[in-house]
This record gives structure tokens, C-alpha cells and sequence, in this order.
């Protein structure tokens, strides 16, 4: 049996060789006739469809490899949303879809995405058919993910695009896209730069979130993606909180979309199995009480939202070294994407888990099984609320529980929810079991300076978002305990809030300029007031004029105010031409009005609201100006100024170069003159060295004479005037006065001595000057030896010597020399 299944293999491989060897390449299949027949009957029961009736997805007109697709992730059912939208879907109308959270709206677009390709026999060659645009990253990977699981059978191709991946891989692949899941952003910034990109044969345009995405935050974005559409195109919109604004229809050329919404005329906006509660607190008891929250829920999956990133990073930071013995995970956009995916399929693997997360995790997303959804700050607005507390309860057995944390004066925030037919009951919490780790966390930010700062970026930021919240009614920053809240997060000094402080300067700024505003207008009234009474007192003195008596009204000019902040003077006289008394009557005087003019007020007012110079302003002033600017100029002290020498040029090619009037400049030109300044650069410099080196010798010199002229603080001479004798004894004293015919011989001997012996001690002198030693003569002096009997340069005998001393003068003599030889 094996070598008759090898002969045929082989007789096949030869069937499809010519004859001389080369391979025959076969064309590709065409669209079978009975694929044909199928679309034509599928597209011929699109108008048969009667949402009413339709009880499974085998009830609906759809391929068999969509079918399939369903079976195989046991989607048989399908929810109200579906059931109605598909069906309008598949018989291309326009559609405005809303439905509460968890009903399934994903698949109401995506099966009429894989029909309306499908009966186009669509494939790569032909482009984008169909493009799926999502606010968020992470809903457009879930969409992604759905259409892999339910599509796979079918033969289009589909790409995510969002942010945070690799461009250059998804701009290379870009014809190639079938249906194209997307955020707005990356969307536009391939339309922008991308000539791969083509959807001038786009089909289908799905906006989930729909009201997400129209509002201000993607408003000239998607402005700009809708301009590059074609308007000819088939457009589905689903959100669970549906935008109805006549403005946002038209942007997207809606003229008489079909209304979706099965559970308008329901008795809850929410899903019926998902139980809402809030409960009032202050803002420092927040961190206490979600703490003790997820102390007594370990077992339990919970969402925390949050108003701000900083928040989430901070309390994620906080309670993982806490350790509140529970799985922790944070979500928030500043997060690198292929972590946000991380975090995304670990918290759907996990049942037992807390994530912290901003309203970046409120939109569309399918997490499964969530048991509570907390939401610790109070959301914008109702639509916010909606988007929260939908990430439990989902689908039709789907149940769970919201927790609202409000602070007093966010407590209208329920008469909202009312009014929108959601329901929610205060409770209130037992103290007993709430335990704030206070203590602890102050002792984790004095010890990490990092966890710190992010602490006080929190603070920051949640004020900064209270701040900026539009309903004041609900967000009143006045109202705000800003120090019981940095207490709570561990600060012991609340952060300085800048634009706190630069709000408050513009309020005072304001009021003053309203204030000035008020009285120009005052002024100006008053002005016109009496205008309009000197007008009527003219045209009446004018009327009552005969030609022989005639009145000359002399008016004194307007008064300028000395002080602008002065009340005006007005004398509100008037006249009457009567032949009666004068009596309680006053004629008309001169009236003289004392306001300031209105050119002056305005100019104050020009003044006061003048915007700041720019640095450009300010320099083009100072060129008009002529104004030479970071130049310092000396004088000397009869007041002239000193040239620098830097800026004077020596060289002829030097002035050459300046004095010519070339636009731009000239570099090897330039180069040339460089070096040819350079060397008076470098003689200048050799003369500064040498003058400052004399001038370090001078000062040398007068410091040595100065110490020359001068003692010691002891009051001792200097070396110059020769060794200090005033140690020695006296002689006298000592071996007492001789006779004087002795002394006179010794001295005449001693000058002899010294005559003759001048040369050899002249060079012994530098010698003892230098290092403060008595002479020879001196020192035998001193130890009791006479002078005269020291003589240099003759020689006695002993015996010769002994004979004229004394026995005392012996005895020393005899000890000197003892010592000596030692």
C-alpha cells in the first residue's frame, strides 16, 4: 500500500511538468459558484430580519465560518443589543447604539463587520474595509482579541494600532490591513505620514465609546481623521452613555441614523444584578478605610478608581510595602504600553487581587469576575460613574458591588444619580474595624525620600484636579481640607500649591481692574448727564432770545482732575427767563464740571492691561535704540574714557575687512585676519607679563628695604647690623680691671690682630651672620680665657703661655683644652 501511495504522489508531481521539464503554475482559485449563491441569499434575507424573533445566532442570516467562529467561543445567545443591532447593521443602515455595561456591544459590530466584507469577497489586495476606532489602548486590544477569537475562520486581515508599539512595523504592513482596530492618535499619525495608508475604499466605521471619543478631549483629532474619510461609508456608534448632540452627528454626516437602545424605558441605567452604595467620610479617612477594606476583602477581586495618576502610583507604592497580604496592580497612562498589557492580562488571570487605576480602566473593558469596584474619589460627572461601576456585573449572570466614597459636600453628587435612575443606598461604616496605618506610613516617608516626593505629587495633582473640575456646586477647592489630606498621605508639611497662588493674584488683579471699570463707566454717565442739561438749557436760551436783547453764556474750559480717584464736582443750576421775584430760585451761573477725561481713563485702563514685553520686543527696542548692549566702558579720573585695547585692530587687512559693506561673512577672509591680529594679540600679552613682572620685583625690593629700617617686635636689630653680643658677661666684672700700661699694650696688640687679619675674618663673617655664632675671640672671651692671650695666626709653646698666667687663669686654660679634645 506505501509504494502505491509513493507511485502516486510521484505520477501526480509528474502531471504537473511539461514535457520539457518546466513546472506548470497554476492560477489562483476563483470564488466558487456556490459561495456566490450563498451571499446572494444572505444578502436577499437581510430584510426579512425580525429582531423580535431571533432567539440564537443561527436565527440571523450569517456565514458559515462567522457561525462557526461563535459556536467555538460559545456565543450562542444573543444579548438585547445584539439582537437589534445586528440586524439594522447587516441591512446598512447608520446606527447610534446604547446599552448598559457589559451587554455585549462588541459583537453588535463586529458580525456586521465580518458579513459586509465577506458578501464583498474582500481581500488584502483591496485595503482597509473596515476601521474600529477606540479612545483607549486597552479596549482597542480587547476589541483586537475578540475578533481574533470569533474571525479567525475568515480570510481578512486585521491590525491593532495604538500607541506605544513599534511604527516602523506597523507602516510597512499597512496596505495589507483589512479591518483596522485603532486609537485616534496613532490613526492620524499614519494618515499624516504614512503613504502606505489608502481608505478610499473604506466600507464600515465603528466608533466604540462613541461619546468618549467626540468630546473635547479627541475633538480636533477626530475633526481631522473624519476630514480624510469618505463620506460614502456605512457608520456604527455604541456606547453605553450615547451622545445625542446634533453637532457630533453631523461631524460624522449622520443625516437619519437608527436609534438602538433596549433599555431605555428600563427601570436602572445600570445593570439590575450590580448593587451601589456610598458612604460620606473626610478626606483624611480615606487612606484608613480602603485599608481596611482590602484587609477584610483578601479573597476578593476589587478595582480602586482614582482621580489622578500620581494618586495611583503613590497608593500602589504605599500599600505594596504595607503588605496587606492581597496581590496588588496599578493601571494609569504613563505606563510603558507592554506593561499595561502585563498588568491588563494578569488582573483578568487573577481572582484574587486588587487594582488601583485611573479612569483610563473605566472604558468598555471585560474584566471577568469582578466582585467590587470602589471608587475613593467622586467621578466628573454621572457618564463617569456609569463607566466605573460597570466593570462588575457584567453580562446576564454577572453580579457585584460598587462602593462610592464621598466628602460632605460632594454629597449633591446622589441627587445626580437619582435624577438619571440609578440607584444607591448611604450605609455607613463601623469605626471599630477601621484601622489607619498612620504611624506606619509616616515612619515609610521619613525613611524613603523617594516615596516621599511622590506623595507630594499626589497631593498636588488631586487638588490641581479639583481645581479644574467644571461643576463648582459639587468641586469646591474653598471647601477642601488640603492639610487633613497631606496628613492622611503622610506628609507632616503640606506642599506648596503654586497655581493656587497664582490664582488667587489674578482674582485681586481682576477685581481691581472691575472696580476701575465701574467708575469709568459712573464717570462717563455723569458726563453724558450733563452734557444733555447744558444741551437743553442752549437750545432754551435761544428760543426766548429777541433780537434786541442779546445773552453771551461764557464758559471757563474743562478742569483736569489733579487726583484721578476724585470724586467729580457738578452744579445741577439751572434758568429760568422770568419777570417773577427770584425767590427761591437760582439763575443759571457758569457751570463748570471737573471730571477726568475719558482719553486719560482709557489710557490707564491700556496701561493696566497691557501684556508684558517679550525678550524679542525688548530687543528689537534696544537696536532702535543704537544701544550697544553687555559693553563696559572705563574712565579715567579727569573723567574721559578709556579705549580697549582688545577692540582697537592693528592689522591694515583687518580694517580692510571691517570697512567693507559684503552681506554675510567671509570665513577664509575671516581666518586670515585672525591670524594677523593674532600676533599683536600675542605682543600685547608678552608686554603685560613683562610689566607685571616688574612690578613684582618692585614690590620685593621697597618690602626688603622696609624690613632693613625696621626691628623686631622684641626690639632686637637686624641680621644686617651683625651679631647680638649682649649675652656675653663682662669681662671686667669677672677677672677685674688690669693695670692700664697692660690694657693699652693688649688693645694696641688687638688692633694689630685685626689689621693684620682683616681678609681671613671678612669671609668668616657671612658665615657667623648667617647663623648667629659669636667669633672665635668672642667665645673664649666668654668662658673665662683673656683676650690678649688668644692671637691668631702666632703660635706659643705651652710652657711660653703657662709662665704668664696665673694658676687660676691655668686651671681654666687646662679645662678648655680637656674639653676640646672630648
Amino acid at each position: 500500500m506505501q509504494n502505491k501511495m509513493k507511485q502516486q504522489a510521484k505520477s501526480q508531481q509528474n502531471q504537473g511538468k511539461k514535457k520539457n521539464g518546466n513546472k506548470l503554475f497554476k492560477p489562483r482559485k476563483k470564488k466558487s459558484v456556490e459561495e456566490d449563491a450563498a451571499i446572494q441569499y444572505l444578502q436577499a434575507q437581510y430584510e426579512k430580519i425580525v429582531p423580535d424573533e431571533i432567539k440564537t445566532f443561527k436565527d440571523f442570516p450569517l456565514s458559515q465560518k462567522t457561525l462557526k467562529g461563535l459556536m467555538e467561543n460559545n456565543y450562542v445567545t444573543p444579548t438585547e443589543i445584539q439582537r437589534e443591532a445586528i440586524g439594522y447593521a447587516l441591512q446598512g443602515k447608520d446606527i447610534l447604539g446604547a446599552a448598559k455595561t457589559g451587554s455585549g456591544k462588541t459583537l453588535a459590530f463586529l458580525i456586521p463587520i465580518l458579513e459586509k466584507l465577506f458578501c464583498k469577497k474582500w481581500t488584502r489586495m483591496d485595503g482597509v474595509g473596515a476601521l474600529v476606532i477606540s479612545p483607549t489602548r486597552e479596549l482597542a486590544y480587547q476589541i483586537y482579541e475578540t475578533l481574533r477569537k470569533v474571525g479567525h475562520l475568515h480570510d481578512f486581515s486585521a491590525g491593532l494600532i495604538i500607541g506605544g508599539q513599534n511604527l516602523k512595523f506597523e507602516r510597512k504592513r499597512m496596505d495589507q490591513v483589512n479591518i483596522l482596530i485603532c486609537t485616534p492618535g496613532r490613526l492620524l499619525q499614519h494618515m499624516d505620514e504614512n503613504p502606505l495608508f489608502n481608505c478610499d475604499n473604506l466600507q464600515i466605521l465603528v466608533l466604540d465609546e462613541a461619546d468618549r471619543c467626540l468630546d473635547m478631549g479627541f475633538e480636533t483629532t477626530m475633526n481631522a481623521i473624519i476630514e480624510n474619510l469618505p463620506p460614502e461609508r456605512q457608520t456604527l456608534l455604541f456606547s453605553a452613555t450615547q451622545t445625542k448632540s446634533v453637532k457630533d452627528l453631523a461631524r460624522l454626516s449622520l443625516s437619519f441614523p437608527t436609534y438602538v437602545a433596549p433599555h431605555e424605558q428600563a427601570d436602572t441605567v445600570t445593570p439590575e444584578s450590580l448593587q451601589q452604595s456610598y458612604i460620606v467620610c473626610e478626606i483624611d479617612e480615606k487612606i484608613g478605610i480602603l485599608w481596611s477594606f482590602i484587609k477584610n476583602h483578601l479573597k476578593q477581586k476589587v478595582i480602586v478608581f482614582m482621580a489622578t495618576c500620581k494618586q495611583v502610583k503613590y497608593t500602589y507604592d504605599l500599600f505594596c510595602k504595607l503588605r496587606p497580604g492581597v496581590s496588588l496592580l496599578a493601571l494609569y497612562g504613563s505606563l510603558h504600553q507592554e506593561k499595561r498589557e502585563k498588568i491588563y492580562n494578569e488582573f483578568c488571570r487573577k481572582s484574587n487581587v486588587v487594582l488601583f487605576a485611573t479612569d483610563l480602566a473605566s472604558r468598555g473593558l471585560d474584566f471577568p469576575r469582578v466582585n467590587w469596584v470602589i471608587q475613593m474619589d467622586c467621578p466628573e460627572d454621572v457618564d463617569t460613574y456609569i463607566h466605573r461601576a460597570g466593570r462588575t456585573a457584567r453580562g446576564i449572570f454577572g453580579k457585584g458591588e460598587g462602593l462610592l466614597m464621598l466628602l460632605p459636600h460632594e454629597e449633591k453628587f446622589v441627587e445626580d444619580l437619582t435624577q438619571r435612575k440609578i440607584p444607591i443606598n448611604k450605609i455607613a461604616v463601623d469605626p471599630s474595624k477601621v484601622v489607619a496605618p498612620q504611624r506606619k506610613i509616616e515612619a515609610l516617608l521619613s525613611d524613603n525620600t523617594d516615596l516621599k516626593q511622590t506623595a507630594q505629587r499626589a497631593f498636588v495633582n488631586y487638588v490641581k484636579s479639583v481645581f479644574l473640575m467644571k461643576n463648582k456646586e459639587i468641586f469646591n477647592i474653598q471647601l477642601l481640607d488640603t492639610d487633613a489630606y497631606a496628613r492622611s498621605l503622610g506628609l507632616i508639611v503640606p506642599p506648596r500649591i503654586k497655581f493656587m497662588h497664582n490664582h488667587q493674584k489674578q482674582n485681586v488683579t481682576k477685581k481691581q481692574e472691575d472696580a476701575t471699570a465701574n467708575n469709568v463707566n459712573v464717570i462717563e454717565k455723569l458726563k453724558a448727564k450733563v452734557d444733555e442739561d447744558e444741551g437743553s438749557d442752549q437750545s432754551a436760551a435761544e428760543e426766548d432770545e429777541s433780537p434786541t436783547k442779546t445773552k453771551k453764556i461764557e464758559r471757563k474750559p474743562e478742569k483736569k482732575l489733579k487726583n484721578k480717584k476724585e470724586i467729580p464736582k457738578i452744579d445741577f443750576h439751572y434758568e429760568e427767563d422770568s419777570d417773577e421775584d427770584d425767590f427761591l430760585k437760582v439763575k443759571k451761573a457758569n457751570v463748570e464740571v471737573e471730571l477726568t477725561p475719558i482719553d486719560e481713563e482709557q489710557n490707564i485702563m491700556s496701561k493696566k492691561k497691557a501684556k508684558p514685553l517679550t525678550k524679542a520686543a525688548v530687543a528689537k527696542k534696544i537696536l532702535k535704540k543704537k544701544i550697544k548692549v553687555n559693553t563696559t566702558v572705563k574712565f579715567t579720573d579727569e573723567g574721559e574714557a578709556i579705549d580697549d585695547e582688545k577692540r582697537d585692530v592693528k592689522s591694515e587687512l583687518a580694517k580692510q575687512f571691517i570697512n567693507e559693506n559684503v552681506g554675510g561673512i567671509d570665513i577664509e577672509k575671516a581666518k586670515e585676519v585672525l591670524k594677523e591680529e593674532d600676533k599683536y594679540d600675542k605682543q600685547r600679552f608678552r608686554e603685560k607679563v613683562k610689566a607685571k613682572h616688574k612690578e613684582q620685583k618692585r614690590k620685593l625690593k621697597n618690602k626688603k628695604k622696609e624690613e632693613e629700617g625696621e626691628k623686631d617686635d622684641f626690639g632686637s636689630q637686624s641680621e644686617s647690623d651683625g651679631p647680638d653680643l649682649s649675652w656675653l658677661p663682662d669681662p671686667d666684672k669677672i677677672y677685674g680691671e688690669k693695670d692700664g700700661s697692660n690694657s693699652d699694650d693688649n688693645s694696641q696688640e688687638d688692633n694689630r690682630l685685626m689689621t693684620a687679619d682683616q681678609s681671613s675674618i671678612g669671609e668668616e663673617s657671612e658665615i657667623e651672620e648667617k647663623y648667629h655664632r659669636p667669633s672665635k675671640r668672642k667665645l673664649v672671651e666668654s668662658r673665662g680665657i683673656p683676650q690678649e692671650s688668644v692671637k691668631p695666626r702666632k703660635v706659643k709653646k705651652i710652657e711660653d703661655i703657662s709662665s704668664s698666667l696665673s694658676v687660676h687663669e691655668a686651671e681654666a686654660l687646662a679645662m678648655q683644652l680637656l674639653q676640646a679634645k672630648r
